[in-house]
């Protein structure tokens, strides 16, 4: 069965930089489209960057691009979102997915079909 699971979330000052990594298990790991997402207290889930690795093709939200990078290791399995820069406004929880779908111009938010837990990461000021 196909299995993600989130991890690397903390707290951390404003300007201070995190590594979250999503390990996978049960798919065709290079074939998918997998993603960063985000969800805020009191606010509705936000997209943050996509990737395919079979061509490494990504799609980042403005609101990250320049500060976050998302990248795969093929052989764990495993993607990774470096963020740097953090800011407050960066603080939700964070969770990863993933779908047969080629999606890589943008990251479907409500087309992903399988969702991993989530990770906090809280940004101080």
């Amino acid at each position: 069965d196909v299995q993600l699971q989130a991890s690397g979330g903390g707290l951390v000052q404003a300007g201070e930089s995190l590594r979250l990594s999503c390990a996978t298990s049960g798919f065709a790991f290079s074939t998918y489209t997998i993603g960063w997402f985000r969800q805020a207290p009191g606010k509705e889930r936000e997209e943050i960057s996509c990737i395919k690795s079979s061509h490494g093709r990504t799609y980042y939200d403005d609101s990250v691009k320049g500060r976050f990078t998302i990248s795969t290791d093929r052989a764990k399995n495993t993607v990774y979102l470096q963020m740097n820069s953090l800011e407050s406004e960066d603080t939700a929880v964070y969770y990863c997915a993933a779908t047969p779908g080629d999606y890589t111009s943008y990251c479907p938010n409500y087309g992903m079909d399988y969702w991993g837990k989530g990770t906090q990461v809280t940004v101080s000021s």
